[in-house]
This record gives C-alpha cells, sequence and structure tokens, in this order.
C-alpha cells in the first residue's frame, strides 16, 4: 500500500509542549503486508527496493491511520440506539433490556450483528470490546460475524442477577456455564479474544461476582470488562447493594477482577483514591463521551486520568447505544468538547481552590492525543498493543483511509486554509487535517476501511 500514514510511536501526553514527537508521519509511504500482517513499513523511496515484485495499490489523496479501536459499545443496543430522553437506570428499563431480550432468537442475533459490524466497519473501526446479553446466542453470533470478517474482537456473555426483568438475567450459575462453553469454543481462537464480562456492580450479586472471579482464577489470561461509576444514582445504588464495600471499585477489588485487562467504563465519579489504585492495578478506564453526554452521567475527568504520576491506561469508546453514534470520529469531537469543559473547571477562572493548571491543560484533546487514543492508545488501555494500533512490523495490517475533503460540503474550503491539492505534506499540516476531521467531519471522512490487509469497506 502507497500512501500517506500517520500514526504513533509513543504517548502524546508524555511529551507536553512537543507531542508531534510521539507521531509518525509520512507523506510518501509504503507499507507492504504479507498474510494480513506487516512486513514492512516505510518512506517509498527507502523500501520499495527491497519489494520489487510486489504489486503496489497506491491510495491517493487520503491520510491513512491505523483501524480505530472501540473500548466500550453493546452489539443489542443497534437498533436502539438514540432512544429519547432518560437517564441510564430508566433508559435501561424501558428501552434496553426488552431489546436486548430478542438477541436470544438466533437469526435476529444474526442480523443485528451484520448490521452492528457494517456499522462499525463504514466508520473506520476495525477493533471493538463489547457487550452482548446474558444468552449465549448473543455472544456465538456476535464472535462468528467478527470471524468472517478476520476482526479482533474482545467479548463475552454479560452477567447480570438482580435489578433486570428476568428476560435479561441469569442466575450466577448458568452464567459460569455459558462462559465457560464460550471460552473454550471462541478465545484466542483466530482473533476473538473473550472477556469475562459482569454488566456492572449494580447488577451483580455476590454469588455472580464469585462466578466471575473463579472464571478469572481459571483463565487468567482472559479480559475482564464491565462498567464504573457511571451515574450518580447508580452509584448511590451500588454502595447499598454491597455496604462492605466503601466506593465502586472496591466492589471489583473484592473478588479479584481489577488489573491488567480489566475496562471499566466511564469512570466519570471515581474518586482520586480510586484512579491511583487503577493506576497502580494496571486497570484501564474508556472514556464514553458520547453516551455520557447524551445520557447526562456526567464530565470524565480526562486531565486525571492522564496524571503522570499515576497515569490510568484508558481507551476510548462510543458506548453505543447510550452513544448515539457509532463513530470514533464522533468521539473524538465530543471528547474534545469534554476536556474543554474540565479544561474551563480546572483553570482557576469558575474557582481559584480547585485550580489545577497542569491537569487543566491535561484535559486539552489535541489531534495527537485524540487519534493516539483510538488507535495505539486505545490499543494499550486493552493490552493487544502487540497485534494491533500501529505500523510496526508484525503487527496487523488494520487500517483506515480518511478523505479531508469529504464530510460537509465547506469542508474542501476549510482544509484550504492549511493544505492545497495534494494534502498534507508535513507533520503540522497532517495534524491540522486530522482536527479538521475530528471537529468538523464524521464518518462521511471515512474512505476505505481494512482489515488484515483486505478491504471491508469502501465508500460508494
Amino acid at each position: 500500500m502507497r500512501g500517506k500514514f500517520f500514526d504513533f510511536t509513543d504517548d502524546p501526553w508524555k511529551h507536553v509542549g512537543n507531542e508531534q514527537e510521539a507521531a509518525r508521519f509520512l507523506p510518501d509511504g509504503l507499507l507492504v503486508i504479507e498474510d494480513g500482517i506487516i512486513v514492512a513499513f516505510g518512506p517509498f523511496a527507502d523500501i520499495a527496493g527491497d519489494h520489487p515484485d510486489l504489486e503496489i495499490t497506491v491510495i491517493d489523496d487520503r491520510i491513512i491511520t491505523p483501524g480505530f479501536i472501540d473500548g466500550h459499545v453493546h452489539v443489542p443496543q443497534t437498533r436502539v440506539l438514540g432512544a429519547f430522553g432518560q437517564q441510564l437506570l430508566p433508559w435501561l428499563n424501558d428501552t434496553v433490556f426488552p431489546e436486548e431480550a430478542r438477541y436470544s432468537d438466533h437469526a435476529y442475533a444474526r442480523e443485528g450483528s451484520e448490521r452492528f459490524f457494517e456499522n462499525v466497519l463504514a466508520g473506520g473501526t476495525t477493533t471493538v470490546q463489547a457487550f452482548t446479553t446474558t444468552s449465549p446466542v448473543a455472544t456465538e453470533e456476535f464472535f462468528e460475524a467478527a470471524s468472517r470478517r478476520n476482526m479482533l474482537v474482545i467479548g463475552g456473555v454479560t452477567g447480570i442477577d438482580q435489578f433486570a426483568p428476568e428476560t435479561s438475567t441469569s442466575s450466577p450459575e448458568q452464567f459460569y456455564a455459558d462462559s465457560k462453553a464460550m471460552i473454550e469454543k471462541y478465545h484466542g481462537k483466530g482473533r476473538n479474544r473473550y472477556a469475562i464480562t459482569p454488566r456492572f456492580a449494580l447488577g451483580a450479586t455476590p454469588e455472580l461476582l464469585l462466578a466471575c472471579q473463579r472464571l478469572k482464577q481459571e483463565h487468567p489470561d482472559a479480559w475482564v470488562n464491565t462498567h464504573i461509576s457511571e451515574n450518580p444514582l447508580e452509584i448511590t445504588n451500588v454502595l447499598r447493594a454491597h455496604p462492605d464495600c466503601t466506593d465502586y471499585l472496591g466492589v471489583y477489588e473484592k473478588y479479584g477482577l481489577v488489573g491488567p485487562k480489566f475496562s471499566g467504563g466511564h469512570a466519570i465519579w471515581l474518586s482520586d483514591n480510586e484512579f491511583g489504585r487503577m493506576s497502580d492495578s494496571g486497570a484501564a478506564v474508556v472514556f464514553c463521551p458520547c453516551s455520557n453526554l447524551f445520557l447526562g452521567s456526567g464530565i470524565f475527568r480526562l486531565g486525571k486520568a492522564t496524571d503522570p504520576d499515576r497515569r490510568v491506561k484508558m481507551s476510548f469508546g462510543t458506548d453505543m447505544g447510550g452513544g448515539n453514534r457509532f463513530s470514533m470520529i464522533n468521539v473524538l469531537d465530543e471528547a474534545y468538547k469534554v476536556g474543554m469543559l474540565g479544561n474551563t473547571l480546572l483553570d482557576g477562572s469558575t474557582n481559584r481552590i480547585t485550580q489545577d493548571l497542569a491537569q487543566s491543560e491535561r484535559s486539552k484533546l489535541s489531534p495527537y492525543r485524540a487519534f493516539w487514543s483510538v488507535t495505539l492508545g486505545g490499543a494499550e488501555g486493552l493490552y493487544i498493543d502487540d497485534e494491533v494500533g500501529s505500523f510496526e512490523v508484525g503487527k496487523a495490517a488494520d487500517f483506515v483511509a480518511l478523505d479531508w475533503n469529504a464530510g460537509p460540503t465547506a469542508m474542501p474550503w476549510h482544509e484550504s486554509l492549511f493544505v492545497d491539492e495534494a494534502g498534507p505534506t508535513t507533520m503540522e499540516e497532517a495534524a491540522h487535517v486530522l482536527f479538521s476531521i475530528m471537529m468538523v467531519g464524521d464518518d462521511r471522512n471515512v474512505d476505505e476501511t481494512w482489515v488484515a490487509g483486505v478491504r471491508l469497506y469502501k465508500k460508494d
């Protein structure tokens, strides 16, 4: 593949004031792929001569980045995204649980999974960590649909045994048995990865959490995917349901679930102490700004999560259908706005007592911080950066070609402020283009999506 490539070799938050040092831009690069794996990457002039007999596919007038990684999304909410007007708990009961119950039917779950992957690929997403339902049918169809596309995915049977309709729950014993069967069938098979998935602490009795603990002990290489501290009322009810725990994270800690490969979605209302414990353990948070705003859940503390003294691993997620878009470009748009609110709350202009200028600055989402977060940073947060997230040799050739002139009709005129018709030729110009895409554009800017060297989406 020949074209303009942009990826990352480091975390931009480690290079405050000089974030371009974490990035890599090749205005004329060559990506050599064999059996879906990157075997060479660099400037075209440097490496083309080493591969004289290979057919070269040229992607003109596009900027090519690693495929986007969605760290938190719900497959069975595909049909109900954008349901009107409620906060988390009533929204679940009135809209989400009835739809998820339909995924116990193979035909319905198959159609829903197909539609889900069609939409995420159209948005440039090549990897997801996803929730299914309590029914193993939904998990089977999720993994099968991903396998047909050779996509790297993380998922598992959802565990919930209280505070939900009977059609959306299962017993701890059934959850354990279903999880064991799905781990045996799918974990590590192809690009499938299994996540032990307690939906959230409020929906889990001690018996269900003990089943999760047993699964993690028996399968220590499995992931743990859940929700944490999303909504104030939820947190109050969690502590009532688990009165021996003093905070939300403590519920998961009690059962040995917190550590590497643990992801807590949302994490809006985590205390400083909880952030510190997550940092120490190697656990990750998943920032879901579209959902946090849509459901009125709160403002994620981006500057706190990126504290260099107690850094927490982090990926970004759509949380579709609480989030009302499939596109990680839309996630970056909303994440920027949330970050700017955090910047204002911490810069001393509203409250001198809580002023923290360093944290305020870290809340601002530059194009470097943004695109790192949905590529290499997202991969690091999910512990899959040895497989995806950048154009390093040995990783899968999962990438997206972005059209910087697509989107609103004013986009080409806007881009002409920074680049001529040939497109970006420098790192600075490339960053301008990417920032324009994330703030002015949308998934219409996604022209092609490739997974393991195979093009699975091309815009008509």
